[in-house]
């Protein structure tokens, strides 16, 4: 099947989660009036429904191909792609001095949602590009700005992030890449890159690499690093030595190639370096934390896809009486019991998940617009929507494959995609282990605690007469003063499900702020304020209850994970 777009959803959180409204009467978003933001809404999904979805069976079982002469995509893939680019779509939150838009990222954030529910595999693509931007305009010189960002903006060119090496995975200080100065202003890049995704293509004339490497006598680990930016051409044209060596053969996302790639076999490669030397890091974190976001987001975008598919199915597959009934007529099997279960938790947490990263969007746009306050929060969100995002994922998923049954396990229905597919969100961009460990040792303590303390106090605030969120919060303010004095071990044994404590309490927080809006608001179809009501009810009275029975798993410490050698494991 294909899918829907979302749009009186995305509209609904834009008044309510966002606060579209407030962020229109600022100078920066006058643009985003409100026939404008419908516009976008209405069009992005169209666009989504009518040129990436078509694709998305096909790219899965055709894939991105490696050949001598580099990366060829599938049938297709080049003419949506220059249609998304001819569309505008790449601009949008994008500053107009480089030919962006400049309205709100909440926006962009909704139009990359409806490509990556079309197809998750293609959107990459247009995942890290605004990264690749936003890390040029805070951290590269006048002169890159304006040689580079046009073409990235409206995306005829693509960015990348080329971190990872085989040695050094996670652990990014033990790469061993080298730059060393030409005497010309460039640097010559040497090495290997890993897992770097539409690292190589034939959609694009060119690709700008965003590449972290060491300089002669720099620092040992993450203190040495640097970035510079390498792209595939140089500006007038000329190949830069770099080479797609192959491409991965992955359980999932078949239509984004995930390169190795060698820079400087020849010697010639050209790079620019952009920020201080050594100051690699802190320029690629601008860029990291887009990414974290918006991998957060493809977590929604695959659980909506697979929502949408096995509520189609279950109210097409007749199977059994329900049980109690008078009659003993097979029904659909959307009326029996479980199968109601999974269908609304799938829903619930679609939604929830989408609330919280719709709400870190937001915030990203007051801060962007000046709120110092607001920027301490999106730095609290951002793992909880990087990791939670991508969790919901890999559930709704699976219970979409569970609500097919046996067919769900057989390909040709296209539930076995969704799962494959969300199954790498997890792991990339800093696994969700990664994000947890960001959470009680960086962000937990952000201005003595005070960052944490706002978030609670405004949950309690909005939403005192929730019991069961209020001792949510409750159990996560406690918790996070454990893991606050605890050692690093016990806090790291602890981290996980804090992580999903505290994201399930800022979602819930969301949740029941829709419910109310949903009981008052006018003009929206009423079966989807109805669903909207129930959907949040079961998040509030079910999903939140689980997530406070985690304050003990999360206090229990490092002692019992260490009970054992290493060797025991294999006994």
């Amino acid at each position: 099947m294909t899918f829907i777009p979302v749009v009186s959803e995305q509209r609904f959180l834009m008044r309510h989660i966002v606060g579209i409204e407030e962020l229109q009467a600022k100078d920066r978003f006058a643009a985003a009036t409100p026939d404008v933001v419908d516009a976008i809404l209405e069009g992005a999904g169209a666009f989504a429904a009518g040129e990436f979805a078509p694709l998305n069976r096909p790219g899965d079982v055709t894939g991105a191909k490696w050949t001598p002469e580099g990366v060829k995509m599938p049938a297709g893939f080049h003419e949506a792609y220059r249609a998304y680019v001819e569309g505008g779509w790449g601009t949008l939150a994008a500053d107009p001095e480089h030919g962006g838009q400049g309205l709100p990222f909440a926006l962009a954030t909704a139009v990359l949602e409806d490509l990556g529910t079309a197809n998750m595999g293609f959107s990459l693509i247009m995942m890290l590009t605004p990264g690749a931007v936003e890390a040029l305009t805070s951290h590269g010189s006048p002169e890159q700005q304006a040689a580079w960002l046009p073409r990235l903006v409206t995306g005829e060119w693509n960015g990348t992030m080329n971190l990872t090496e085989p040695q050094a995975g996670s652990d990014v200080g033990a790469l061993r890449s080298m730059a060393t100065p030409a005497g010309d202003g460039s640097w010559r890049i040497k090495g290997t890159k890993i897992f770097i995704t539409f690292g190589d293509h034939d959609l694009t004339d060119n690709i700008v690499h965003l590449v972290l490497a060491r300089t002669p006598g720099a620092p040992a680990g993450t203190r040495g690093i640097s970035l510079f930016l390498v792209p595939k051409f140089r500006l007038d044209g000329t190949p830069n030595d770099v080479r797609c060596v192959s491409i991965e053969h992955k359980m999932g996302i078949h239509a984004s190639p995930t390169c190795v790639l060698s820079f400087g076999d020849g010697d010639d490669c050209h790079g620019w370096l952009i920020g201080p030397e050594n100051g690699g890091m802190r320029a690629m974190f601008t860029m990291m934390n887009n990414a974290r976001l918006n991998v957060g987001l493809q977590g929604v975008s695959i659980a909506e896809r697979a929502t949408q598919q096995a509520v189609a199915y279950a109210r097409e597959r007749i199977q059994s009486a329900r049980a109690g009934a008078a009659s003993r007529d097979s029904v659909a099997i959307i009326e029996h019991p479980d199968v109601r279960r999974m269908l609304l938790r799938m829903k619930a947490q679609t939604m929830a998940a989408r609330a919280l990263i719709y709400y870190a969007a937001g915030q990203v746009d007051r801060a962007h617009a000046g709120d110092e306050a607001a920027q301490a929060r999106v730095d609290l969100l951002t793992p909880l929507a990087k990791a939670y995002g991508t969790d919901v994922g890999c559930e709704v998923s699976s219970l979409g494959v569970q609500v097919h049954g046996g067919m769900g396990f057989i390909e040709e229905t296209g539930a076995a995609q969704h799962y494959r597919d969300a199954r790498i969100a997890p792991i990339y961009e800093g696994t969700n282990g990664i994000q947890a460990a960001d959470l009680v040792g960086r962000k937990l303590s952000m201005e003595n605690g005070a960052v944490f303390s706002a978030l609670l106090a405004d949950i309690r605030a909005e939403a005192a007469d929730e019991g069961a969120l209020m001792a949510l919060v409750d159990a996560c303010e406690l918790v996070g003063a454990r893991l606050l004095a605890a050692g690093a071990d016990d806090r790291l044994a602890g981290s996980y499900p804090f992580l999903t404590m505290l994201s399930v309490a800022v979602s819930g927080w969301l949740m029941a702020r829709q419910e109310r809006a949903a009981r008052t608001e006018q003009g929206m179809d009423a079966d989807f304020l109805a669903l909207k009501q129930a959907a949040a009810r079961f998040y509030l009275d079910r999903i939140v209850p689980e997530a406070a029975g985690l304050a003990a798993a999360a206090t229990a410490g490092a002692e019992g994970l260490y009970g054992i050698s290493a060797e025991a494991f294999s006994a």
